[in-house]
């Protein structure tokens, strides 16, 4: 028998799914009752004419007073024998947004404040960790009594304590690391923090520590630059109109002038301390800012017709002289240890072939500026530094430098511009030899050590980044044994062999650490900074590896990051992120798109690293170039159907995908490719590569990378048939396009062809821009709501619950 449904029953079963919780507060923390005093009145009336408001009385206590206890009685407390201020308090943790409202009854004169600000009765709570604190006024032997209720869609959990799941402010705001270096003889370390509040108010502070016991031996206001010779460091001053350079003394704090009446523009000590090299501009010429040419693509970007030189600062007599001087440019990249030599490198443009810019080497005499041309429009070329004694360069460079001797790739395969690799050359010979062309990991940093002439550098080793020395004399290369699982910002003692870096844990935020090192090893080990103090009342979820062997039969690495509370018996949708420029997606922690924080909203996520990504050998890495995606997007959907097979705690149903830049333009690509996602979100995504390709300040130059030696005219199905745009048809996942509309890399246009295209095919599509931002999002304010966008759209399709994106943008009639 059919069951008929009547319009009451429709509207009963109408209000129950709207029908709200009701949820008291019956708990607080307690601060105070604290006693004040009522101002003496000369008048009846203030300046405005107004009466005295007790309740002004309430800002004498302030909101992050520490508890002094709990409450859960009847009547507040209040002081006998005189007015009195007290704060109650307590936490709310949510990881959907949550609307509603909140009602605070009984006392005469009280506020509401939700995470510091003066609050009504109306409740948007985006997910977060909240605190709810009320201000209250209370006379002696006063009776009030304290009812707070939520009016809440769900019941609310509220806590005293203030332990709560890693959130969106938890990646902004706190203390933070951000350097360590060392004193010339490795004896003393200056740590650097950044501390960021709610609301971004940022401040930075040093300390100077004795290395051996950790002991904090000063507070310095700004970050000390060390000199290369001397057990000291260069603070800078300004004398009227003149920049001055006093030397510190690390233990006495006496300063003694150094450098008087200097140049304007960045400088390099010279490793005898008797000159400075500085690096200053001159313009070039102006054009009309009405009606102008641009000289080449390059031209577009503002200060790109300034130009570098090189002069000298002379520190016993003060003379300052020019050094080079030309129309391309020149850098210091080293000055040898016994200072008597200037590596010197100019950058020029040759746009008709690949790579479009090549480089001229130099070493000068610094005092005769006699220069030698070592290597004239040299290819593929980074930094590079003299070795201990002079005599040879080390030299960064992808595996196409040196006419491919350090590429390990067939003839016909075109490896990654953005492997790197190590060079030893030989000035007297011109000798080239490779040094890491069999050695998978992608060179990061590097320095070649005076005190033992070993080459310390930090590599990509696979999702890790790894230290690691190497002999050159004998060219055996080890693994140092450094904490965390990414390692960087090391610096080394000029004249000791003590190193001193940062490195992150999977979990965890960067720790400081200082080494001495012998044969490969660590003598001694010390922690500067302890990174899980910077979690601090933050708890996260797990992180674990979880491989695969694709089709093809490689190994394609990830990670399955799962919440604090997991249950594998429990339904979690999932989010999938990918590299996004051709590095892996790394162990970084305090990334924006950070999987411990979705978490904390109730996903599980998968990172994976698809073939393409640097650091896994020259061949993976080269999988990036000519594809356009098609590989990677094959890994990825390979992964995500195996993951999901693999856990069945995973929704299959309800998967996000996200990615920003190049892995933008993943996502939309993987649209085209596949039904597999139930929603997707590009960050500055390209989603045309024959107008990405001609547009931004480095389109060209990143399709050096990515399109090697092809061109729109002559690889039509690399620019065409690969771009999503000309495959918009084919996506019916709901795309969300974020994008800085001031990007320079990836410009907007890229993400308003993709919205008018699914605009006018009828698909789900929605276009987020960030005002004034470029390829990042850096504003403190605007990188919030950005966070909270993608978290909304994730939300809306994966959890089914519109909420929190119809609270950041409401429904409009038009």
């Amino acid at each position: 028998m059919k069951r008929l449904i009547t319009t009451q029953m429709l509207l009963t079963i109408g209000m129950m799914a709207t029908a709200q919780v009701k949820t008291p507060v019956t708990e607080f923390n307690l601060a105070g009752p604290y006693a004040v005093s009522t101002p003496f009145a000369v008048d009846t009336v203030d300046v405005q004419g107004k009466k005295f408001d007790p309740i002004s009385q309430l800002g004498s206590i302030a909101l992050t007073s520490q508890s002094t206890g709990k409450f859960s009685g009847q009547v507040l407390p209040s002081l006998p024998d005189s007015k009195s201020v007290g704060l109650l308090s307590f936490y709310v943790n949510n990881s959907n947004f949550i609307k509603g409202k909140i009602e605070v009854k009984g006392p005469k004169h009280s506020k509401l404040y939700i995470d510091g600000v003066e609050a009504g009765g109306e409740l948007k709570l985006a997910p977060e960790h909240h605190t709810f604190t009320i201000q209250y006024l209370a006379e002696p032997k006063d009776t009030d009594s304290i009812q707070v209720v939520f009016d809440t869609p769900t019941a609310i959990t509220y806590q005293l304590t203030s332990n709560h799941p890693y959130m969106v402010h938890d990646l902004t705001d706190g203390k933070r690391v951000r350097g360590i270096n060392l004193s010339a003889d490795g004896q003393f370390a200056c740590v650097s923090y950044q501390t960021t509040d709610r609301g971004g108010n940022s401040r930075w502070n040093y300390e100077l520590r004795d290395v051996k016991s950790g002991r904090l031996i000063s507070q310095p206001s700004r970050n000390p630059r060390w000199l290369p010779k001397s057990i000291a460091w260069l603070e800078e001053e300004k004398e009227g109109s003149h920049r001055v350079l006093y030397k510190v003394d690390p233990k006495t704090g006496v300063r003694t002038r150094f450098a008087y009446d200097i140049p304007e523009g960045s400088y390099s000590v010279a490793p005898t301390e008797d000159y400075l090299i500085f690096t200053l501009e001159e313009e070039g010429p102006k054009e009309d800012k009405e009606v102008f040419e641009v000289l080449e693509m390059d031209d577009r970007q503002p200060g790109w017709r300034k130009r570098n030189y090189l002069v000298k600062y002379d520190i016993k007599t003060g003379v300052t002289q020019r050094m080079t001087f030309g129309n391309k440019g020149e850098y210091l990249y080293d000055i040898s240890q016994d200072g008597s030599k200037l590596l010197v490198i100019s950058n020029r443009s040759r746009l008709t072939k690949r790579p479009t810019t090549v480089s001229d080497v130099f070493v000068m005499d610094a005092k005769t500026l006699k220069a030698d041309t070592l290597l004239s429009g040299a290819e593929f070329l980074g930094g590079g530094s003299f070795s201990p004694d002079g005599s040879q360069i080390l030299f960064v460079g992808n595996p196409e430098a040196f006419n491919r001797i350090g590429c390990q790739l067939p003839a016909e395969v075109t490896p990654s511009m953005t492997e790197n690799e190590l060079f030893l050359f030989d000035i007297a010979s011109k000798q080239v030899k490779p040094l890491t062309k069999d050695f998978d990991p992608s060179i990061n940093d590097v320095d070649w050590s005076w005190a033992d002439s070993q080459i310390y550098f930090s590599a990509e080793d696979r999702d890790y980044v790894n230290m690691f020395v190497l002999n050159p004399k004998t060219g055996n290369i080890a693994k140092l044994p450094a904490k965390g699982d990414y390692a960087y910002r090391f610096n080394m003692a000029a004249h000791a062999p003590v190193l001193a870096y940062l490195s992150y844990k999977t979990m965890e935020p960067a720790s400081a650490y200082v080494a001495t090192v012998k044969n490969a090893k660590f003598n001694a080990h010390s922690i500067m900074f302890n990174g899980a103090e910077a979690l601090g009342d933050a708890e996260i979820g797990t992180c674990q590896d979880w491989n695969f062997t694709n089709s093809k039969g490689d190994t394609v690495y990830g990670r399955l990051y799962l919440p604090k509370d997991f249950d594998a018996t429990k339904k979690y949708p999932m989010i999938v992120y990918y590299y996004g420029g051709c590095s892996p997606v790394s162990r970084y922690f305090e990334s924006p798109y950070a999987p411990q924080y979705w978490n904390s909203l109730g996903y599980v996520a998968y990172i994976l690293e698809p073939s393409g990504a640097t650091g896994f050998g020259q061949e993976w890495a080269s999988r990036h170039v000519n594809t356009a995606g098609r590989g990677p997007a094959e890994d990825i959907i390979e992964g995500t159907k195996k993951i999901c097979e693999a856990h069945p705690f995973i929704n299959k149903d309800k998967i996000g995908c996200m990615g920003a830049s190049y892995g933008g333009f993943m996502t939309q690509y993987l649209q085209t490719q596949t039904d597999i996602f139930a929603a997707a979100v590009s960050h500055a995504g390209i989603a045309n590569h024959t107008s990405y390709w001609g547009e931004g300040y480095w389109g060209y130059n990143y399709s050096e990378v990515s399109m090697a030696n092809s061109y729109p005219w002559s690889h039509r199905q690399l620019y065409v048939d690969q771009s999503p745009l000309f495959n918009a048809d084919k996506i019916h996942t709901p795309l969300l396009l974020l994008h800085g509309n001031a990007d320079t890399n990836v410009p907007l246009i890229e993400s308003l062809q993709m919205f008018t295209a699914l605009k006018l095919l009828g698909r789900e599509v929605s276009l987020v821009e960030v005002e004034g931002e470029n390829h990042h999002i850096l504003d403190y304010s605007k990188k919030e709501k950005w966070l909270a966008t993608q978290m909304a759209w994730f939300q809306k399709w994966l959890k089914d619950d519109s909420t929190w994106w119809d609270a950041l943008y409401p429904k409009k009639h038009l």
